[in-house]
């Protein structure tokens, strides 16, 4: 059985939240229907990282992180330049992102960074609370590309925090291209 990209994932995901998002809109407002969809994707992300950490061969960590990698890039879902790949450190820039294209197209850009960027740092806290994703810009928010740094925390660091205080969260953005 050939595993759905995570892609394909998400215009599955998009179809049945836009509904669900217009009518949030119209209940309560643009910004709390945004939160209240942000947080649940958040934790949504949080638990696909841990069923994805359950499976990882020889445990979850940065190397089995990057040997999954692939789930996001299949059916050409981003064009990335790898930077840097050693122990303890992956760093790459997106340069197309066809989860941007795909909500544009589905009149979802507004978006997507709740529904695709938003969901990054978050799946890293599932999969090992020891990998920190720093990123300042995203192609959703306006960038040319997006800036994927992931580190591997200290354990002490690891051990004292659930979040990621030390690497800097995706930024919403309302302007997109």
């Amino acid at each position: 059985m050939t595993e759905l990209g995570i892609l394909a994932r998400r215009r599955i995901e998009a179809e049945i939240i836009a509904p669900i998002w217009d009518e949030m809109r119209k209940a309560i407002g643009e910004e709390p229907a945004r939160e209240i969809l942000r947080r649940a994707i958040r934790r949504a992300a949080i638990a696909a990282g841990a069923a994805m950490a359950e499976r990882a061969p020889g445990g979850a960590d940065l190397e089995s992180f990057k040997a999954i990698f692939s789930l996001w890039t299949k059916d050409d879902a981003l064009t990335i330049e790898v930077l840097r790949d050693a122990p303890g450190a992956f760093d790459f820039n997106v340069t197309r992102c066809r989860y941007a294209e795909t909500y544009r197209a589905m009149g979802l850009g507004e978006l997507g960074d709740v529904l695709s960027c938003n969901r990054d740092g978050a799946f890293c806290e599932g999969y090992d609370p020891r990998i920190a994703l720093a990123r300042t810009q995203t192609i959703m928010g306006g960038a040319s590309h997006c800036d994927f740094r992931y580190r591997v925390k200290p354990v002490e660091a690891a051990e004292g925090s659930a979040s990621f205080s030390g690497a800097p969260a995706p930024q919403p953005s309302r302007g997109r291209p």
